[in-house]
């Protein structure tokens, strides 16, 4: 047996879940860029995966592959140095393991990531998030349901994983209501909820009736809903919204898209970005910017403000041609 393949092992049964104690989403998407990996230089050596070692995997080759995923497979930029990414992790455990290799895995980690356009999140206006509000068919269970799930996510900015593994007992209405979620790298955090989100939640829970350890938001069959499931609920509530909100017709809304209206709607009421960060659960400031560089109505504020002297504010408007005409005889 090769030097690559008692490395990959160790690699994800000993650093990643033994030491580093990585999520199973972590796991799964770092199993799926060096599963594809594999494939690629098997198909390209014609080598069985098993017979492939360190030699087989240098820079070249590892281009190679990331040009693949682009070119071929379609990846976006995001997904392709998300994959550079879990290949650099594997070498930077193995430099340590084999420095007979130290030439080729210094190689292969100078290799840069690629930069990506960076786009203007997509957020939903107020009469947008009203229509999505009122879209589900309240007459039903899954209607009654689906409105609790998506005015909580509306105004706490709950990550889908942290909806999925929000529990009974995670919810507190009483005095100070709020509720206890689990989020990103296993950060616990605490949301507050305003009184028509603990109205909502209140109603839904009785209904709901489960016991602490059972899923605010469940399935039919009694289990926590599925990203897809999730995914799926946002897409379908967004078409019969956008029958009376034409203007989510031609926005790509996704369960992501509703925490991002949740910061946009802070940052209007004038929550400064520091608190924005905190209620999100962001450890970087940096990462609360974009919602700034999105907000149209916060610059055109500022441009208000920085008007030249003895103009009056707002935005330049060109006078209608109809009545300048009549103005010049």
């Amino acid at each position: 047996m090769t030097a690559l393949a008692p490395t990959l092992q160790a690699f994800f049964t000993d650093r990643l879940i033994g030491q580093r104690q990585a999520s199973p989403h972590t796991v799964a998407a770092y199993r799926d860029a060096w599963r594809l990996l594999l494939r690629y230089v098997a198909d390209t050596s014609h080598k069985q995966p098993a017979q492939l070692d360190f030699e087989d995997l240098d820079a070249t080759t590892i281009a190679a592959f990331l040009t693949h995923l682009e070119h071929d497979r379609h990846v976006s930029t995001t997904t392709r140095n998300a994959r550079l990414a879990a290949i650099r992790s594997l070498f930077t455990f193995a430099a340590v393991r084999h420095p007979e290799h130290a030439a080729l895995i210094a190689r292969v980690l100078a290799i840069p990531a690629k930069r990506g356009q960076r786009c203007l999140v997509t957020f939903l206006d107020p009469s947008e998030i009203e229509a999505l509000l009122t879209a589900p068919d309240r007459a039903t269970w899954t209607g009654r349901r689906d409105h609790a799930l998506l005015t909580v996510d509306l105004q706490t900015g709950l990550r889908v994983s942290e909806l999925i593994g929000l529990r009974c007992a995670d919810v507190t209405l009483t005095r100070g209501p709020h509720l206890h979620s689990h989020g990103k790298g296993r950060k616990e955090r605490i949301t507050p909820l305003t009184g028509h989100t603990v109205a909502v939640l209140s109603g839904w829970l009785d209904e709901r009736a489960g016991t602490p350890a059972d899923p605010v938001f469940p399935g039919p069959a009694g289990q926590p809903l599925g990203r897809d499931a999730i995914r799926r609920l946002v897409t379908k509530h967004t078409r019969a919204a956008a029958s009376r909100c034409p203007s989510l017709a031609v926005k790509a809304v996704s369960p992501h898209t509703l925490r991002h209206s949740c910061a946009m709607s802070l940052l209007r009421a004038g929550v400064d970005v520091a608190t924005i960060a905190l209620w999100l659960g962001h450890e970087d400031l940096r990462t609360v910017q974009i919602y700034v560089h999105a907000d149209l109505a916060l610059k055109e504020r500022a441009l208000a403000r920085t008007a030249p002297p003895n103009t009056l504010p707002g935005r330049y408007r060109p006078p209608d041609p109809v009545l300048a005409f009549l103005e010049s005889l």
